[in-house]
């Protein structure tokens, strides 16, 4: 049996402003009407004997990251989250530890959740070849097919032998090259793009982690074993897992190990880490653009522009990305969006909302948009899903009113709990305890005046949650 381990850490920070901290672009319809994370899922119909899934992911996303797999049915054998991204190699420790005590034997294939394979029948076969390399103890790594001399990825050379086998002893792994030295890896052949897709039996991983990186086996057992269960979520114990060194599956194992071996992928690969990857990966028009949205443009050529909320219009542009959303827009050459990360590391200096959430914020509950606000008064409109409801919660320095503009509302205020319908309003004055409920079948939509002397998210006090959280 394979189990799938979904790796859904990480920050997508060269995809801003559409990825975000809080919302990054795994989470995101990118490059296709899915999210990335639930491509990654769908993709593993093309695998046999395909096991329930388990999801590593950020402790921060794991409402949206739940909501997101349960939309397409997938199977979830669980959900782990890290109290701190400990990079790949302790990840993946921690699946490997949680499948072995399951499922002893099995075939453990990790894939990031933020990949585009575009032929998935290929990606099927290749990952039956490395089940059978797997399956002999060798640690499996696949290998992209070059198509280009590409400067943005670490290669893997391989000894690439002159009949067929399922899989190439691995030689070593390099840094990313510089464009002279790529070229010369392209065409030699033995060279591929390092993915970052494994595939191995959970107790050959172990074994040789303990070999090579022993502190991150014994880090993660502990943050195992002090684990705990919440809701449908398994928390790590923090303590424990942020002793573990920070050091990818490369780094700990793949370049120690002699067992090491790569299967080629073609497969119409990309990691989407920069915009000028989405561009290249997407469906273009006769002029080269893909535009996304409401686009209108006169004389463009080889750019991609996506609008998210309102009419984006260029002239006489050759090679820009153009990436607006509701709270920041994007202009760059095609050739710098490697340096959209420096903006972003700029606005985190600056203290800046807009490198960690969008003007919509997700939560477990629905969502919350900031309409306008000014020193002493905020209003925002909130949606709750049906069968949902926030925290039980007071605030000591903001006052609140509601208007229901769509949908019915259960209202507690105090001792009292009231219902309201559509053009019906409350008062919520500060320091008294409330809670908003959706008891309906539809979308609960309510406008929200917040009042007082200081209306940050933090001042919130919560008396009782069902979602867990403090």
């Amino acid at each position: 049996m394979i189990i799938p381990v979904i790796l859904s850490g990480g920050s997508g920070t060269r995809l801003w402003p559409l990825s975000r901290a809080m919302y990054p672009k795994q989470l995101l319809d990118l490059s296709g009407e899915k999210t990335m994370l639930q491509e990654t899922v769908l993709r593993l119909v093309a695998a046999d004997d395909i096991g329930p899934l388990y999801c590593i992911c950020n402790e921060s996303h794991r409402f949206l990251v739940a909501e997101q797999l349960h939309a397409i049915n997938a199977d979830i054998g669980e959900i782990v989250l890290e109290p701190k991204g400990r990079n790949t190699a302790p990840a993946a420790a921690i699946a490997a530890l949680l499948v072995e005590e399951k499922y002893p034997g099995a075939t453990m294939l990790l894939l990031p959740a933020d990949h585009v394979i575009r032929d998935t029948l290929a990606f099927g076969v290749a990952v039956a070849a490395g089940k059978c390399a797997a399956e002999k103890g060798e640690l499996v790594t696949f290998g992209i097919v070059p198509s280009s001399a590409e400067t943005g990825y670490g290669y893997i050379r391989a000894s690439v032998p002159d009949d067929s086998v399922e899989a190439y002893p691995v030689m070593e792994f390099v840094e990313k090259p510089d464009r002279q030295r790529a070229e010369h890896y392209l065409a030699s052949g033995d060279y591929f793009w390092n993915s970052g897709i494994f595939l191995f039996k959970a107790e050959t991983y172990i074994l040789e982690l303990e070999a090579h990186a022993p502190a991150i086996v014994a880090a993660c057992r502990e943050a195992l074993q002090k684990a705990v269960k919440d809701l449908d979520f398994l928390r790590l114990d923090s303590d424990a897992f942020s002793a573990s060194p920070s050091d990818s599956i490369d780094y700990a194992v793949m370049e120690k190990t002699t067992r090491a071996a790569l299967v080629p992928l073609d497969a119409g690969w990309s990691d989407v880490g920069a915009w000028s990857a989405l561009w290249a990966v997407q469906e273009r028009d006769e002029a080269g653009n893909v535009k996304r949205g409401d686009v209108l443009v006169h004389d463009v050529k080889n750019s991609y522009i996506h609008a998210t909320s309102r009419l984006v219009a260029a002239v006489g542009l050759d090679g820009y990305i153009i990436v607006e959303t509701a709270d920041a827009v994007l202009v760059a050459s095609r050739e710098r969006v490697q340096d959209v990360k420096l903006l972003v590391d700029e606005l985190k200096k600056r203290g800046r909302d807009e490198a960690e959430t969008h003007r919509r914020v997700y939560r477990p509950w629905g969502t919350y948009e900031t309409v306008d606000f000014s020193d002493r008064f905020k209003v925002k409109r909130i949606t709750v899903n049906p069968g949902a409801a926030l925290s039980l919660q007071k605030h000591h320095h903001r006052a609140e009113h509601w208007v229901v503009v769509k949908g019915t509302a259960q209202v507690t205020v105090g001792e009292k709990k009231i219902t309201l319908s559509e053009d019906q309003s409350t008062y919520i004055p500060v320091g008294e305890f409330h809670r908003l409920e959706n008891t309906g079948s539809t979308p609960l939509e309510l406008i929200e005046v917040q009042s007082g002397s200081y209306l940050g998210e933090d001042d919130i006090v919560r008396v009782e949650d069902r979602y867990g959280r403090q």
